[in-house]
């Protein structure tokens, strides 16, 4: 933590000096949230993007400086970071904007964003020498930490809800986790996490509460900046449930701001689903983020889908101070997104990352994005993850497959169907 100068409370502002705080503000509870602060002076003195783009190393851990990790650190086995930036030049064109790119964090080792923010949590826990680590997740999170915790022989133990994809909870047993599958929703399972955490005295990386965990995401600022020769980007698109992703993209551009490595802040436009738009509502209606009641969240994509999101002040801020603003896109929009997203890019996405391509369908069609506008949306994760979901869409869209016995005239009576 050599470049970390102190933590704030995203409520009250009170300071904290580095060590001298566990994961919140005591002054509110679990809602007591703290950004960690940085000494951009000292940083400037050893780091430029001169030497970054001398580094070998094309992982996070590129970004050293701007990480609350010590100069030695046990990095895990697993390489996190450097997705592909994907350039779609046709489908800019038809969007009506100067320039589009898609940043594929489905490549990511377990193969979601997660990954990011996990690998600072095995950091952190060996820093402590924690026996055990915990989160609560829909899944991805809880895979990200899976997958990173076996990479070092980290202890962990992950509660998820029982309704999580199958696919997500045959990682974390594949890996080794303990796994308890909560009979409630995400909220519950947080909550769960929380009271276990504190009472076996475990490492908790529950997003939204671990502060360290938005300074893993912010990575991806980093990566997309660094990827586009350090010229921001107009508006970036990130799907929305627990807020922490969007505070970390936030937090990202924030630090490169700060050191001058970037002329202008881009629009920050989160993506909620219609049936879990928390965070949409109370931007709409300027509503008290922190006295705002949790909702009855309802979507087919469960990795953004919280009746409370955690992050919420971080995720708030981030669009209003950026002049963003939230979108809220229904399931069959999502649903319709995966194969759209797939056939337009090659990228199959889960529906927390196709809901972001839908997103930035219906900004276009609101006359939200300018012709002269580069533009960046982020996939979360891979469609592997939920495929039960991804046939779901086969259903909606008509999508057509054929069976056929191996013979050349079988398949001639079949064949004039075969087109596109």
């Amino acid at each position: 933590m050599k470049y970390v100068s102190h933590a704030t409370c995203t409520i009250c502002n009170k300071t904290f000096e580095k060590g001298a705080f566990d994961y919140v503000c005591p002054d509110h509870g679990n809602e007591g949230i703290l950004d960690i602060q940085y000494d951009y002076d000292a940083i400037k003195k050893v780091f430029t993007r001169e030497k970054l783009a001398e580094d070998k190393d094309l992982s996070i851990w590129r970004y050293k400086p701007f990480l609350p990790v010590g100069e030695k650190i046990m990095v895990p086995n697993i390489f996190v970071g450097n997705t592909p930036l994907i350039k779609l030049d046709s489908l800019a064109e038809q969007l009506g904007v100067k320039k589009l790119y898609l940043k594929d964090d489905g490549r990511l080792p377990t193969a979601s964003f997660k990954d990011r923010a996990s690998a600072i949590a095995v950091v952190k826990a060996k820093e402590v020498n924690a026996e055990i680590v915990t989160t609560a997740s829909t899944g991805n999170a809880a895979a990200a930490l899976s997958g990173l915790c076996a990479s070092v022989g980290q202890k962990n133990i992950i509660f998820v809800p029982a309704t999580a994809p199958r696919a997500k909870v045959a990682q974390l047993l594949m890996f080794g986790s303990k796994v308890v599958l909560v009979d409630g929703t995400y909220d519950d399972a947080f909550e769960l996490c929380l009271d276990a955490a504190n009472e076996y005295g475990w490492y908790n990386r529950n997003t939204g509460y671990n502060p360290y965990m938005s300074e893993g995401k912010k990575t991806c600022s980093f990566e997309i900046l660094e990827q586009l020769a350090w010229k921001a980007p107009d508006v970036v698109f990130v799907s929305v449930g627990d807020g922490c992703i969007i505070g970390g993209i936030h937090k990202g551009l924030k630090d490169l701001s700060a050191m001058g490595w970037i002329d202008k802040m881009p629009r920050l436009i989160g993506v909620q689903a219609q049936g879990s738009s928390y965070m949409y509502q109370a931007w709409k209606n300027n509503e008290d983020i922190v006295k705002k009641p949790s909702i009855n969240a309802n979507t087919i994509a469960d990795s953004i889908s919280a009746g409370l999101p955690r992050d919420r002040i971080k995720a708030l801020n981030a669009v209003n101070s950026t002049l963003g603003e939230y979108i809220k896109v229904s399931d069959e929009e999502i649903i319709r997104a995966i194969p759209d997203l797939a056939k337009k890019t090659g990228v199959f996405a889960e529906p927390a990352g196709a809901a972001t391509w839908a997103g930035v369908k219906k900004a276009s069609q609101k006359g939200i994005l300018k012709p002269d506008e580069t533009v960046v949306f982020i996939n979360t994760g891979s469609g592997l993850k939920d495929i039960k979901t991804a046939m779901k869409a086969v259903e909606l869209t008509g999508m057509k497959y054929f069976k056929v016995e191996p013979s050349l005239d079988k398949f001639k009576k079949i064949a004039s169907d075969l087109r596109f």
